[in-house]
């Protein structure tokens, strides 16, 4: 038995094409033809002469012709428009498949040129740095202009960095991107058998004030591992001495709660605290030798709306501000001054994490997406974003990895991406189960390890460690929501915020 090409039902009155050779019926292809001259299946050119009968043996008399008031009537105007609509499905089965070719070409062509793109920007830094290398080697010193040459010099890029800054931040570069890859953990670090049995060893209860209440953020010390900062929703940030069990300062000025908070800690110079808030500022606060006591810096208002993340250059000189208005800054920790304020685009910026090399600068969005922009030159080089979101959701927090190669960020409110930098695509989605089926997981922190053995994630029902190549589940702290997650010395210990406390879990004494 054959089928009809056009209906799938084996035909009344069958017809083959001379073009295509494929089987039809004839009032269906016939409609077809004077509709859109053309053959379904190929697109040539087709006319009904081009069709040829097919004759069935023993031949069935065909039914007699319907009567105008008849049911047999109906049926055959029922018929007519059934008809009708196949050839109309058909057409928008056509015109779908096209239009899916379209799409995925169109695609594929906005993806080649964001590779071109980012492929020649690093070529041009290149050429740049080793036009600079040679230069030095052979000793020629940078060209002095007269004033008719100033006249003729092609204008400064409005907004470039100076070139002090820029320098600084190529020489991190340079002396961090080699070492840094190369670079294991330490033999005494925490080892993934040992964080397996990790259990909470300390909490820290009381801390900020009641009403509102609630811890936002947390911050280790480096040069002193028992001093500790925390923002909170009471509008202050606190230092907190563990080793004595008490608070040491509590630092107020800020109007709306606390969203970031980060010690400054370099040789050579008073330690800073430093603080971001949806009040749109970030305070400083300079620790005072002569009193012993931290002091007010500056507040920096380069920013119109919430200060969404905050992240120190690893110079140490600057840091990085992004904001809710949709634009980022690089802020001097010397003399306070902004360095640079970038446009403020389309989608407001909702995190940031600064590359361990310090070049290049990650910034979510509430519409799902990742940014990521070069600071040497202010240029956008890359957009991420999950192929297949269930529904927008919002990117509030981003972790690079030790190495620099891979970028930790939520692909949904309840699932981490690991996006890797090299291919710029996602290389592992794990998915988040939640305890409690009446109350999806949301992430409210992720935070890689200083040895990317694994990250940490806080979310509202738990904090959980995730082995970074295994993407396997390390260890679970269920006691409750958790806001922020940092590490230890030498992985030794992970530290989180939930409502008042600080948590600290490790290996039981």
């Amino acid at each position: 038995m054959y089928f009809c090409a056009l209906s799938g039902e084996p035909p009344q009155d069958p017809v083959v094409s001379a073009k295509s050779g494929q089987l039809y019926e004839r009032r269906l292809i016939t409609k077809y033809i004077s509709e859109n001259g053309t053959e379904p299946t190929t697109g040539e050119k087709l006319e009904e002469t081009d069709l040829i009968a097919l004759t069935a043996n023993p031949k069935a008399s065909a039914p007699r012709p319907p009567t105008a008031t008849s049911i047999p009537a109906l049926l055959h105007s029922l018929q007519n428009e059934y008809d009708a609509i196949l050839l109309e499905t058909f057409a928008i089965k056509q015109q779908y498949q096209a239009t899916r070719q379209e799409l995925s070409h169109a695609l594929y062509q906005q993806d080649a040129a964001t590779r071109v793109v980012a492929r020649l920007i690093r070529e041009r830094d290149a050429a740049r740095e080793a036009l600079a290398s040679v230069s030095a080697s052979m000793g020629i010193p940078p060209p002095a202009s007269d004033v008719e040459m100033a006249e003729d010099a092609a204008p400064q890029p409005e907004n470039a960095l100076p070139q002090d800054v820029l320098s600084v931040i190529e020489e991190t570069h340079a002396s961090l991107s080699t070492v840094r890859k190369k670079r294991k953990a330490p033999a005494d670090y925490a080892q993934p058998a040992e964080v397996k049995e990790y259990k909470s060893v300390h909490t820290i209860p009381s801390l900020h004030s009641s009403n509102p209440s609630g811890i936002t953020s947390i911050a280790l010390s480096t040069s002193n591992p028992s001093h500790f900062i925390t923002g909170g929703n009471d509008k202050h940030v606190q230092l907190y001495d563990r080793a004595e069990g008490k608070v040491l300062a509590t630092l107020k000025g800020h109007t709306k709660k606390v969203h970031h908070v980060a010690f400054r800690e370099r040789s050579g110079e008073n330690t800073l605290i430093m603080s971001g808030a949806a009040d749109k500022t970030v305070r400083v606060w300079g620790y005072d030798e002569a009193s012993g006591q931290y002091a007010p810096k500056t507040t920096i208002k380069t920013h119109k709306g919430d200060i969404t993340g905050m992240d120190l250059h690893p110079s140490g000189k600057y840091t990085v501000v992004a904001s809710a208005d949709g634009s980022w800054s690089l802020q001097d920790l010397t003399t306070f001054q902004t360095i640079y304020h970038a446009p403020a685009s389309a989608d407001g910026y909702t995190s940031l994490s600064l590359h361990p090399d310090g070049c290049l600068l990650a910034l979510g969005t509430a519409s799902s997406s990742i940014q990521i922009y070069d600071i040497r030159v202010q240029a956008f080089i890359a957009s991420l974003a999950p192929e297949e979101a269930e529904s927008p959701f919002t990117v509030n927090t981003l972790s690079f990895s030790e190495n620099g190669y891979h970028l930790a960020a939520p692909g949904s409110t309840s699932t981490v991406s690991i996006w890797d930098l090299r291919k710029q695509k996602s290389a592992a989605g794990i998915s988040l189960a939640s305890p409690d089926e009446s109350k999806p997981y949301k992430i409210n922190k992720i935070r890689y390890d200083p040895s990317a053995l694994w990250f940490g994630v806080a979310g509202n029902h738990d904090a959980r460690l995730i082995s970074h190549k295994s993407w396997d589940e390390v260890v679970r702290f269920e006691e409750g929501e958790v806001k922020d997650i940092v590490f230890g010395a030498l992985g030794k210990e992970i530290w989180g915020v939930s409502g008042r406390e600080v948590k600290i879990w490790g290996s039981a004494a």
